[in-house]
């Protein structure tokens, strides 16, 4: 997926220098469960078994590591997250803004508590690329984090199917769909992780994901209310930049992540966890004795 926002921002440790000087000098550092918008909707799926009905997924996206959110507002994030009760975890990269040194401990430390029945599974961002693709991965292994960057997780329960796929950043160009599909368990519900929405225009067309589940847009941290968008839309989010969107025969969903990117403000735009129900529209058979 060509575009045009491959490059790496110049000057980012100046960025990073500018954006702490603003954190510190804010009060207001701690993680407060208020102020965060669990947003929860259910998604139906055609071809979902019974035995997923009802399945939990929780995604993070756009941390944003060192920015605004520091260690301790982290850690505290998780153990409310741990509080939810879901089967499964995405995240959906932008881990990181500026720089990583100094924040590995924190962000690996956070993974690691991470709890969900069928485990934690990631892709990365564009930032994560800028700063150090390897030690993001480095990050995932270490916290048991399954790294799904072009690759593709076949869930069972009871002899039923469910494909949990992702796709590397488009923003760097180091997205390969083609090799997800071939990988993929043929006729079998699957949602798809990516950081940027607006690969939507491609993955849809594919015909084979019910569900994308993304990030990067940060909801433009601007929303119009009554609208429920935003004016403010970049590279690879113009088309879908907050909420759920029908993509062709695809469903999209793009959270307004946890983060900010270059200033803190959010109007109208609650720093966002996402909690995905899937439901089954499948008729249930019912035995009469």
């Amino acid at each position: 997926m060509k575009n045009d926002d491959i490059d790496q921002p110049p000057a980012m440790k100046i960025r990073q220098g500018i954006q702490d000087a603003m954190t510190y000098s804010l009060p207001d550092k701690k993680f407060e469960v208020s102020k965060i918008d669990l947003v929860e909707i259910d998604i139906k799926l055609d071809n979902l078994g019974w035995n997923f009905h009802n399945f939990r997924i929780l995604n993070l996206t756009d941390i944003h590591l060192g920015q605004w959110i520091n260690p301790e507002y982290l850690n505290e994030l998780i153990d409310y997250v741990n509080t939810l009760n879901v089967d499964l975890i995405t995240l959906t990269g932008d881990y990181f803004s500026y720089i990583t040194k100094g924040y590995e401990k924190s962000l690996t430390d956070s993974f690691k508590k991470l709890k969900s029945r069928y485990g934690k599974f990631g892709v990365l961002g564009n930032h994560d690329h800028w700063m150090d693709a390897s030690e993001v991965r480095n990050i995932f292994k270490a916290s048991n984090v399954i790294d799904l960057s072009n690759d593709v997780h076949i869930l069972e329960k009871e002899g039923e199917f469910l494909n949990i796929c992702g796709v590397d950043s488009c923003t760097v160009c180091a997205d390969n769909l083609d090799e997800v599909l071939v990988k993929m368990k043929k006729n079998t519900p699957s949602i798809l992780l990516v950081h940027e929405p607006d690969f939507a225009e491609e993955s849809s067309k594919t015909n084979k994901f019910d569900l994308q589940i993304s990030g990067h847009s940060h909801g433009g941290q601007f929303i119009i209310p009554k609208f429920e968008t935003t004016p403010f839309r970049g590279p690879n989010s113009r088309k879908y930049p907050v909420g759920l969107y029908k993509v062709g025969n695809m469903m999209q969903y793009t959270s307004k992540g946890l983060g900010t990117n270059s200033f803190r403000m959010r109007i109208n735009c609650k720093p966002e966890i996402t909690i995905i129900t899937l439901k089954t529209n499948k008729k249930q058979k019912i035995d009469i004795k």
